[in-house]
């Protein structure tokens, strides 16, 4: 059954998408904040956008910078994540008062988290008013990234190695299991939604259960499917 959201509910239904946690530094001062609304926009020229509220702390670092790093935190950093979203760097180190560890980057000034999966550097490009916040359009200039975590693509091995996502308030997740797609076209270039083997097995299902109504009735039936996991 389909509900009706509110429009701000838009936002969350783009998410969940890979937590960054934005470095900036100027003049010596260095700053970390996660940011939820991070998107790919161009392939070539490779480019990316961050949108930031205009108001923060690292919206005025990273114009005054003109550059900014984003790193991608696993579900350890879970706790840190959302501690370096409670206050502000304008009085605090945020960094050291998450405990996290920094290394250098290779081609601009804002640190790298140690304890991340991948480390995206960035130079701004273009910065746009969008409604109450500021999109920062980006060049990645060297990106890196854990080699248990992502070659390639997010490998998603282990739980431990995969990107930390973002739901909305206090509620975070990481990506499942991957799933490859292959599919198949009939003669008219349509997809082919069952092949003979899903067929084959559905009207295997749908017997058993058919049997299983007969001897056992409707409420029988739904019991057991509930025990093994499946629906009728």
């Amino acid at each position: 059954m389909r509900r009706l959201c509110d429009p701000a509910d838009a936002r969350r239904l783009l998410n969940p998408g890979p937590v960054a946690i934005v470095t900036t530094a100027w003049r010596g001062s260095a700053n970390a904040a996660p940011i939820a609304w991070t998107t790919p926009l161009s392939i070539d020229p490779p480019r990316l956008g961050v949108a930031i509220a205009p108001e923060r702390h690292t919206a005025a670092m990273i114009r005054l910078s003109g550059a900014f790093a984003i790193n991608i935190p696993g579900p350890s950093l879970l706790e840190q994540t959302a501690f370096l979203g409670s206050l502000s760097g304008l009085q605090t180190n945020k960094i050291e008062a998450a405990g996290l560890h920094t290394f250098r980057p290779l081609t601009i000034d804002a640190p790298l988290i140690e304890e991340c999966l991948a480390w995206i550097e960035c130079t701004v490009q273009d910065a746009h008013r969008i409604g109450d916040h500021t999109l920062f359009i980006a060049e990645p200039v060297k990106v890196q990234a854990d080699d248990q975590a992502y070659v390639g693509r997010w490998l998603l091995q282990n739980p431990e190695h995969s990107p930390l996502t973002y739901l909305g308030g206090s509620y975070y997740a990481i990506i499942g299991q991957p799933l490859q797609a292959t599919y198949t076209i009939d003669e008219h270039g349509a997809l082919v939604t069952e092949t003979p083997e899903k067929r084959e097995a559905r009207l295997e299902r749908e017997a058993r259960q058919a049997e299983l109504r007969r001897l056992e009735g409707e409420e029988g039936l739904r019991q057991r499917l509930q025990t093994e996991g499946s629906s009728p």
